[in-house]
């Protein structure tokens, strides 16, 4: 793609974001301009991905041809307004900010824009995200499916409407947090059972991981996959009975729920 991408913040999210689109060959390190207030930042990101940088996020909004606003949710007005008046009339606009809806950004530059709101979460730190990717009525198929190969270079890309967005930080965004709480109850288990936590914590970790690709690799339903490692009278059905009789499925259910829940009041 020979297209200019900015990015206006040089946080974890959008230095991984660059990372994969780099890593992928998809864009030239060239090709990539980020904008902070943080020098401190700005040098590491330079350092690390060899990209272009700048204090001056008019000088990205005026170069680039898909603008990625990578700040926190607090700046997205503040940063809009200084950059509103430099940026081109085709330009693409990338939102990763929770809460900030597509009409709230639409609002907020007052007139037309190509805008896509996404919500990726943070295992795009290892290229193994998962993006939900949410455009406008102004973009063309063609550009969506640009973008989506854009998101792509650093995981997995789902296009959802945006009323779902609250089930999505619930099921997506949030859940590496309930997944590390497994490896983490895994790994002392194992220590418990007198293993070493290190080797107790990569066993674990591998075991979700290639669980995780066996559901998208298989296409299998998650319960058939379960049902086949679980012999009569073996341990692994002791153990699954065991998470039953303590609420495991129900506990992961209401957590969700409530994740979803609180989303919908912010």
């Amino acid at each position: 793609m020979n297209k200019i991408i900015g990015f206006i913040g040089a946080g974890n999210m959008g230095t991984a974001m660059a990372g994969g689109m780099i890593k992928s060959g998809v864009i030239k390190k060239e090709n990539i301009i980020f904008s902070d207030v943080n020098e401190k930042s700005l040098e590491k990101v330079k350092n690390n991905l060899g990209v272009e940088i700048t204090t001056d996020n008019i000088e990205v909004g005026s170069k680039a041809d898909i603008i990625i606003l990578a700040v926190k949710p607090n700046l997205y007005k503040k940063v809009i307004d200084e950059i509103n008046d430099s940026i081109k009339d085709s330009a693409i606009i990338i939102s990763i900010a929770a809460g900030i809806t597509v009409l709230n950004i639409e609002n907020y530059f007052g007139r037309e824009i190509k805008l896509a709101r996404t919500m990726p979460n943070t295992p795009a730190l290892v290229n193994e995200g998962m993006t939900a990717l949410m455009p406008n009525n102004k973009l063309s198929s063609e550009e969506i499916e640009e973008i989506k190969m854009l998101l792509g270079t650093f995981g997995k890309v789902e296009i959802v409407e945006e009323k779902m967005i609250d089930s999505v930080i619930a099921v997506s965004g949030s859940s590496p947090a309930y997944v590390f709480m497994l490896i983490e109850a895994m790994g002392d288990a194992g220590v418990l059972e007198g293993m070493p936590r290190d080797k107790a914590y990569a066993m674990a970790a591998q075991a979700v991981l290639g669980a995780a690709k066996m559901v998208l690799e298989t296409g299998i339903h998650p319960g058939q996959l379960k049902d086949m490692v679980c012999s009569p009278g073996g341990t692994t059905i002791e153990a699954v009975a065991k998470l039953e009789e303590k609420g495991f499925k129900s506990a992961v259910i209401e957590a969700m729920r409530v994740c979803a829940d609180k989303s919908k009041k912010m």
